[in-house]
């Protein structure tokens, strides 16, 4: 790992868990840790509820944009975090990956949306003391 971790949160469409994730990560370690979101088949746009559901707790979101999967930012990242995409991330010797099973907040209403959030932050939280000793 570099002297700076490095995270990759993806995702289906990149336009919640992975984005609420890369919120979460960013607002909680600030620049310790390199954050990156992307998504298999990317979305037109964040989830509007996600969005609302982070600004919630004082973290906005909705100035993200889906963004594609690519080779480089798996190849870029010390750790890559799925979440429902199944077998899309390409795998490559030496890097980290973890499947976090997690709810899909498209479609959802803002409560279950929270519930999602919430069960991201302790997850991440996690993560961070893993990756900053």
């Amino acid at each position: 790992m570099s002297e700076k971790p490095s995270v990759l949160f993806v995702c289906v469409h990149n336009a919640g868990r992975s984005q609420m994730a890369a919120g979460w990560l960013a607002h909680l370690a600030g620049d310790r840790i390199e954050v990156r979101s992307a998504g298999s088949a990317p979305a037109d746009q964040v989830n509007p509820i996600a969005v609302e559901a982070m600004r919630e707790v004082g973290i906005d979101i909705a100035a993200q944009r889906p963004k594609i999967l690519t080779v480089d930012a798996v190849e870029a990242s010390d750790v890559c975090i799925t979440m429902g995409c199944g077998d899309v991330c390409p795998v490559f010797p030496g890097k980290r990956y973890l499947d976090w099973t997690l709810d899909d907040p498209a479609g959802q209403g803002i409560a279950p949306v929270r519930v999602i959030r919430d069960e991201i932050k302790a997850r991440v939280e996690g993560l961070i003391k893993e990756l900053l000793p």
